[in-house]
């Protein structure tokens, strides 16, 4: 894919079975960010990003016991990660205890991302994470992520 400045919406998929664990979601989302013009100016953005897709594929992994259909969707203003997992129920975040080596996942994306909502579906349901470039006008307090 050739770099294009005026790119308005782009969008990528791609499922990860459990099998395959988080690192090729990974590997995947960075060389599809690589296409992004702002990526490259945005390094922390794009860590923050990747983080999150790590913890959103674990989610669907390891608490939705599922495969995870990633979606990335940019749309010139901010940059949407979808998980999918088929698992009906929310994501749960679990109250802050030092002595656990897990269940921060949610709270992670709540830190990283300008937004997130839960979107239930019929086989499941669908996180997205919203991610705003350095210099992009962030979303408004209560406005509908994804």
């Amino acid at each position: 894919m050739t770099k294009n400045t005026s790119l308005c919406a782009v969008g990528w998929a791609q499922s990860f079975p459990i099998s395959q664990g988080v690192r090729a979601g990974r590997h995947w989302t960075r060389e599809h960010l690589a296409s992004l013009e702002w990526a490259r100016d945005a390094p922390e953005t794009v860590d923050a990003i990747l983080l999150s897709v790590s913890e959103l594929i674990t989610n669907a992994h390891v608490h939705a016991h599922s495969d995870a259909q990633l979606v990335l969707t940019w749309d010139s203003r901010c940059l949407h990660v979808s998980v999918h997992d088929s698992d009906p129920l929310p994501p749960a975040q679990r109250p802050e205890d030092v002595t656990t080596t897990g269940g921060r996942g949610m709270a992670i994306i709540d830190a990283l991302a300008d937004g997130w909502a839960t979107h239930p579906q019929a086989t499941g349901k669908t996180v997205t994470a919203c991610f705003v470039p350095p210099g992009a006008p962030k979303p408004r307090h209560g406005e509908t992520i994804g």
